[in-house]
């Protein structure tokens, strides 16, 4: 138990990246209006300035993936907690558009890293019938950061003469405090023996394995002097079956309309005629949604399996963007149907794809690569968040913009339900090295 709880500590302590993630991703939607009256910005600027800190995010996980592996995913999650500070006071005292853009980007750069650095090190301090629960604690707290971002742009709608300084600059104190528990965490025991510190991984996996220690460490020098013999390039034939398993749930993650309704959730709502006040209370209800099912989806991932929760989570939400897609095109706002609709959708998401995405892809790379593989999926679903991002205040100007936005993201959550079905391994309960057996032959 003792052993157990030292592995939690670890886990949430490193998922306050994923914390952080959320805070950053979301508390832009209650400031984008304000943003965006403040600098004049039309639709085009409007849309680029918002979505300049996703294109950060690709950024970060792009190049993430190579310091995690020769520096450690540890030592880069310094650098992240760094970037997370510099860019949230950075926003929030930015008098200029490009020094906010600047900043802004600094931060993706932080979000985009971290989901490469932060799944895949509790993937690698976690027992195998513990992993997806560990693992999904980072996707918790992101969901965790976006619902305090709601909430927090709630509180301080009102605050001084320009309240989105406050709702930028807030982050900053998460963001010292992620820096200073990262000394609390050891570093990754697979690292440790690519470096041959085999004493210090002794130490860590004494804790993490309970007694299996020395057969732990030979399977992880096997796994590594495989991956020397093989490929060490990840674009190769070697590696294209993780390779289209972390694309594809990347690129779907985004495809289901998840980032454009988080980034303009108020301004959704203001369109069905809500107040200011309401189209920033509702979000809230939402991150609250996102928060109780994806914890749903935490408890019952190393259960049930990953493949079954993204079936079934594809199915709910093609059927509850469909309804989304026909309410706004008849106009019909009576009652409270979009807002059920969006809280329906968000219980299919957050228990299957936002509990899922991140776990899956930590899991189906070899060691060798598993830090190019997990920037590789982190790049598709930044890539994609950033193309929607941008093309969604442009597409959505109007109701009918809006209506066809949410029956394509309906009908891809239709194509990824039959792709999960056809394609996609079952990876609970089996160990790292046994998935890359199998994924990279």
């Amino acid at each position: 138990m003792k052993n157990t709880n030292r592995i939690y500590k670890w886990s949430l302590i490193v998922a306050l990246g994923g914390f952080l993630f959320g805070f950053d991703t979301a508390v832009i939607s209650g400031v984008e209006k304000s943003i965006q009256q403040l600098f004049q910005l039309n639709p085009f600027w409007h849309g680029f300035t918002i979505s300049s800190a996703l294109i950060g995010t690709i950024i970060g996980a792009l190049t993430a993936g190579k310091p995690a592996d020769k520096y450690g995913r540890r030592f880069l999650l310094f650098i992240i907690a760094a970037l997370y500070a510099i860019s949230a006071i950075g926003s929030a005292i930015a008098p200029f558009l490009s020094l906010f853009i600047v900043f802004r980007f600094l931060g993706g750069i932080a979000v985009g890293a971290s989901s490469v650095a932060g799944p895949m090190y509790i993937s690698e301090i976690s027992p195998a019938n513990m992993r997806g629960r560990m693992t999904g604690l980072f996707q918790f707290n992101v969901i965790f950061g976006i619902l305090l971002a709601y909430i927090s742009n709630y509180l301080l709608r009102n605050t001084g003469d320009e309240p989105w300084r406050w709702m930028l600059g807030v982050e900053g104190i998460p963001s010292v405090i992620f820096f200073l528990l990262l000394f609390r965490i050891p570093r990754s025991p697979r690292f440790l023996v690519k470096i041959n510190k085999i004493d210090e991984a002794r130490e860590v996996l004494n804790i993490i394995n309970n007694g299996n220690t020395e057969s732990e460490i030979v399977k992880i020098k096997d796994g590594l002097l495989k991956g020397k013999t093989a490929s060490q390039v990840l674009f190769s034939k070697h590696y294209l079956k993780p390779i289209l398993i972390a694309f594809s749930v990347a690129m779907f993650n985004q495809l289901s309309g998840i980032n454009a309704i988080l980034y303009y959730a108020p301004r959704i709502f203001e369109l069905t005629g809500l107040s200011i006040a309401d189209s920033m209370f509702q979000p809230v209800l939402i991150g609250i949604t996102n928060g109780i099912f994806t914890i749903v989806g935490m408890i019952i991932i190393d259960r049930v399996g990953r493949k079954k929760l993204l079936i079934v989570g594809s199915l709910g939400m093609a059927v509850c963007l469909g309804l989304i897609s026909r309410t706004l095109f008849i106009q019909n706002f009576s009652g409270y149907g979009i807002l059920v609709y969006l809280l329906v959708y968000i219980v299919f998401f957050a228990f299957s794809t936002g509990a899922v995405i991140w776990v899956l892809i930590s899991e189906v790379f070899p060691n060798s690569v598993r830090g190019k593989g997990q920037a590789l999926g982190s790049f598709t679903h930044w890539s994609f968040a950033t193309l929607i991002t941008f093309l969604f205040p442009i597409f959505n100007s109007t109701l009918k913009g809006s209506s066809y936005s949410f029956a394509f993201f309906s009908i891809m959550m239709i194509i990824q339900a039959l792709v999960v079905w056809r394609y996609f391994p079952e990876t609970k309960g089996r160990s790292l090295e046994e998935l890359s057996e199998e994924l990279s032959n």
